[in-house]
């Protein structure tokens, strides 16, 4: 099995400095066998779509939907998201009514505009499929919405696994999705490499003894976040530029 030598911790910030030098004692390092893929703003740009329909709902249900607080619930699962609402907008907030009028705005939307695909992911996906480096999605999205958002952004053939919140008992940050994904890959979750895009999710992958890299959808960036997580980036061009650069050059 394809090893990405040679990642390991130098800081928080996962540059060029990432190609170990010789020196670098062996403790030091940290081996990974596999990526798993969080979907909801790290592969998709989705949380641009929701933070739409969000908003044509709550308009016309009386309510204002700042795009910021449409954004703070990035990386929540249903649950949390309503619990949010409520808070919100007080406990006479009718939920099934915005779920189902925000929920056509949503279908209304993305069936003309589609999703877009995350910058960098192409180029990444070429990396680990040249070297057959195993890789998974692990989403707090439901299964049907999922597959939902991956046709829709053309890569619905893309994963071959995908781990969603209705497979797992608890949705992130439990680890729960992470495990069955390092499972279902036949990897150890120690040698996987989680990419996340938001502070749940960089939760989560601690809660399930992984390493992760924070590649941020919402700004300002958390700084507890970015220390939270084992590295940080700005896209995921860049961590194929690393990577490219130590499978090439190996150590």
């Amino acid at each position: 099995m394809n090893m990405l030598n040679n990642l390991y911790y130098h800081s928080h910030t996962l540059s060029e400095e990432a190609v170990v030098d010789a020196s670098i004692s062996s403790s030091k390092r940290r081996y990974f066998s596999a990526i798993i893929f969080d979907m909801d703003g790290l592969v998709l740009d989705t949380e641009t779509t929701y933070c739409i329909a969000w908003q044509k709902a709550s308009t016309e249900m009386g309510y204002e939907f700042t795009e910021d607080f449409c954004l703070s619930m990035s990386g929540l699962h249903d649950q949390h998201v309503e619990q949010r609402l409520l808070a919100h907008c007080g406990a006479s907030f009718d939920l099934k009514y915005f779920n189902s009028l925000s929920g056509e705005y949503w279908h209304q939307y993305v069936n003309q505009h589609g999703i877009p695909v995350k910058k960098g992911f192409f180029n990444l996906l070429n990396i680990l499929n040249d070297r057959d480096i195993p890789f998974c999605l692990a989403t707090n999205s439901g299964q049907a919405n999922a597959l939902e958002c991956l046709k829709l952004a053309g890569l619905n053939d893309i994963f071959s696994i995908v781990v969603t919140r209705d497979q797992v008992k608890k949705a992130k940050p439990a680890p729960d999705v992470f495990l069955l994904s390092a499972e279902q890959l036949n990897v150890p979750i120690a040698q996987c490499l989680i990419l996340e895009d938001s502070r749940t999710g960089i939760q989560a992958a601690v809660n399930a003894g992984a390493s992760s890299i924070f590649i941020p959808s919402v700004f300002p960036i958390e700084s507890t976040t970015v220390d939270l997580a084992d590295f940080y980036l700005n896209d995921l061009d860049e961590l194929a530029l690393i990577l490219h650069q130590i499978l090439t050059h190996p150590v």
